[in-house]
C-alpha cells in the first residue's frame, strides 16, 4: 500500500479559512451503500439516518494548547501542548507531552516563560520536536492560564491568526471534557436544531472521549504506507456507551461514527467480541483492509491527501469509491478541512460483512 494512492488535486481556494455561519449551513455529500453519490445539506441529516440508529460523539473539549513565550536567553519559543500525562478527571495535569520549536534547540532543565500567567520547565527531550514539560500550575489555575495566554491551536492550512470567534466556533456544542490539541471536525456542524430533529427521529446519540493529539494530525512521512506508526492518543469510554451499543445492535440499528476520532475509539475499544469500558490509549492505524468490528457508517469532513485520515475514509468506504466522491467534491466546489463541508459515508453494500 503506497502513500501515492491515497492523493488527490486540490485547488488551494476550497480549503476553508472560515466557519460558515449558521453551523448547520454546510454542505453534506453522501456516499450511499451503492448507487451515486448525492449532494445534500447538513440540515438533511436526520432524514438520511434511520430510527434506532446510534449516533456516536466525541465530546473532548480544544483547549487554548498553543503557547508562544520566551526562554531565559530570551529567545522566542512555541509549544503546542498534544497530550496530558497525569491522570486527573479533568485532564489538566501538570505533565504534558508538547510539540516545541525555537530559534536555537530547546535542552532539558530550560524553564520557559509565557508571559506572566505561566511558566514551563522541559523534563525531556524525544526527539522529532517532541518535548515532556512540566507546567507550573493544573487544574483550575491551569485552565484559567490557558485562557489568558493560550491560543486556539488552529491548523496551519487556516492562514490566519485565530480569533475571538474560533473560541466558540472551533469547539462542538457538545464539548465537555478539556484535553485536545485539534477540534474533532464532523462534530462543528452540529447544532441544538439538528440534535433535536435527530432525537425527533429517534436516532439515539451517545458519546466517547479521545483527546485529538498527534496520532491524528501528523503526516505520513514514509511512501509504505505499512511503516508509518501513530501516536499515542487518550480515550474513555464509559459504560453507558457500551450498554446503548449493546441495545443497538439488539433492536438492529447502526452504530453512526461521528469522526474518525469516534471510529478509532470504539474500534480500539473492541475486545473479546465487545466493546469494552474504560480508560485506554491507542496508536490504531485504521486503513484499507480493517475489519470493522463496531462502526456501520461514518459522518466526517473531507481531509488531507496522503493522511491517515483519508485512509481511515477510504477502509470503510472503499479506495476507488471515497477518491472518486472527492474528486466530485472538488467539481461541485464543496468547502474542505476543518472548517469546511462534511460527508456522510457507507460501506458498499455488496461488501459490507461486519467482522467478528
Amino acid at each position: 500500500m503506497r502513500l501515492s494512492e491515497f492523493d488527490y488535486h486540490l485547488p488551494e481556494a476550497l480549503v476553508a479559512q472560515e466557519p460558515i455561519t449558521p453551523r448547520d449551513a454546510s454542505r453534506l455529500l453522501v456516499l450511499p451503500g451503492e448507487g451515486p453519490v448525492e449532494h445534500r445539506s447538513f440540515l438533511d441529516l436526520p432524514g438520511l439516518v434511520e430510527p434506532g440508529d446510534l449516533l456516536v460523539l466525541n465530546d473532548t473539549k480544544v483547549i487554548p494548547a498553543r503557547l508562544v513565550g520566551t526562554k531565559p536567553t530570551g529567545g522566542k519559543v512555541e509549544l503546542l501542548l498534544c497530550d496530558a500525562l497525569d491522570d486527573r478527571p479533568d485532564g489538566l495535569g501538570r505533565r504534558w507531552r508538547a510539540l516545541g520549536q525555537a530559534s536555537k534547540a530547546i535542552r532539558a532543565g530550560a524553564r520557559l516563560a509565557f508571559g506572566d500567567a505561566l511558566s514551563a520547565r522541559v523534563l525531556e527531550v524525544e526527539g522529532e520536536g517532541f518535548f515532556v514539560v512540566e507546567l507550573d500550575r493544573e487544574g483550575k489555575e491551569l485552565e484559567q492560564a490557558l485562557a489568558r495566554v493560550g491560543r486556539i491551536p488552529l491548523p496551519p492550512y487556516v492562514r490566519r491568526p485565530p480569533t475571538e470567534l474560533d473560541r466558540e466556533r472551533y469547539q462542538t456544542v457538545f464539548a465537555r471534557a478539556p484535553g485536545s490539541a485539534a477540534a474533532p471536525t464532523a462534530g462543528l456542524h452540529f447544532t441544538r436544531r439538528v440534535l433535536e430533529d435527530l432525537d425527533a427521529r429517534g436516532v439515539r446519540r451517545t458519546a466517547v472521549t479521545l483527546h485529538v493529539g498527534p496520532g491524528t494530525f501528523l503526516p505520513v512521512r514514509v511512501e509504505d504506507v505499512e511503516r508509518h506508526r501513530m501516536h499515542e492518543e487518550r480515550y474513555e469510554v464509559s459504560p453507558l456507551v457500551v450498554a446503548e451499543i449493546a441495545a443497538c445492535r439488539e433492536r438492529g440499528g447502526r452504530i453512526v461514527a461521528v469522526g474518525t476520532t469516534t471510529v478509532r475509539t470504539l474500534e480500539s475499544a473492541w475486545e473479546g467480541g465487545a466493546v469494552r469500558a474504560g480508560p485506554g490509549r491507542t496508536r490504531l492505524f485504521v486503513r484499507p483492509g480493517h475489519a470493522f468490528r463496531v462502526v456501520d457508517a461514518l459522518l466526517t469532513n473531507f481531509h488531507l491527501p496522503r493522511s491517515t485520515l483519508l485512509m481511515l475514509v477510504c477502509a470503510l468506504g472503499g479506495t476507488e469509491r471515497v477518491l472518486a466522491a472527492y474528486r466530485e467534491a472538488v467539481s461541485a466546489r464543496y468547502r474542505f478541512f476543518s472548517y469546511g463541508d462534511a460527508m456522510l459515508v457507507f460501506p458498499a453494500r455488496a461488501r459490507h460483512e461486519r467482522a467478528g
